[in-house]
């Protein structure tokens, strides 16, 4: 993968996880009602920093792990069937008209500091810590491939896709209006899931040819 396919694949997989319903999307909501446009950034600049040290972390201390032939196979089987069954998903909630914009949940978070709240949720959102365990972690080792510019880069595509959208969402949301119809929402996440699960090929024909070649 080059330094632009890493980029690229990191924005466009990042944006795919971020436009799905969940706790953050609530909270920038909740948010963005009560501060404005500025709590799309302050919730992802929460989410962010908890992803910057799971990143260092990682980095740091998987480099044998990486260099494992066999390791890195399974991982990028395993990591392409998670896209699979995420693309799936999406693909599912937009046909059956299960998903929508206003559909959120607060939480516990209601008038607590966004950069607090933007980081707990991540953390303790199960889909979070199973996307960074599968897909995440070979994204990570695929940048890791091209040295620190190709982690640097990873990073920066994915936390912007995160950037992007939430940004969207409070300044939408802070003015009063929607961001867009829920129909239009379905159709990008579509499209979406149909790009994910494309790109899951490459994940799991990568490292099904390096464990036969093991």
């Amino acid at each position: 993968m080059t330094l632009l396919g890493v980029f690229t694949s990191a924005f466009l997989v990042g944006f795919s996880g971020a436009m799905m319903p969940g706790p953050m999307l609530g909270v920038t909501i909740h948010g963005s009602l009560k501060k404005g446009y500025i709590a799309g950034p302050q919730v992802v600049l929460g989410h962010g920093i908890l992803e910057l040290i799971l990143l260092f972390a990682m980095t740091l201390g998987l480099k044998d792990f990486f260099a494992n032939a066999t390791v890195a196979g399974y991982i990028g089987v395993i990591g392409g069937l998670y896209l699979v069954w995420m693309g799936y998903g999406m693909i599912k909630s937009s046909i059956q008209r299960t998903i929508s914009l206003e559909n959120h949940d607060v939480g516990r978070f209601e008038g607590k500091s966004l950069i607090l709240a933007g980081g707990v949720v991540s953390a303790t959102n199960p889909y979070f810590i199973l996307w960074w365990a599968t897909t995440g972690i070979e994204l990570v080792r695929q940048s890791y491939n091209l040295g620190l510019v190709g982690i640097l880069l990873f990073f920066i595509g994915h936390i912007f896709a995160d950037f992007a959208w939430y940004s969207a969402i409070s300044t939408a949301f802070s003015r009063g209006k929607n961001l867009m119809s829920d129909a239009i929402y379905r159709r990008l996440i579509l499209l979406l899931g149909l790009f994910i699960i494309g790109f899951s090929t490459y994940f799991i024909r990568n490292g099904w040819i390096v464990l036969i070649r093991r």
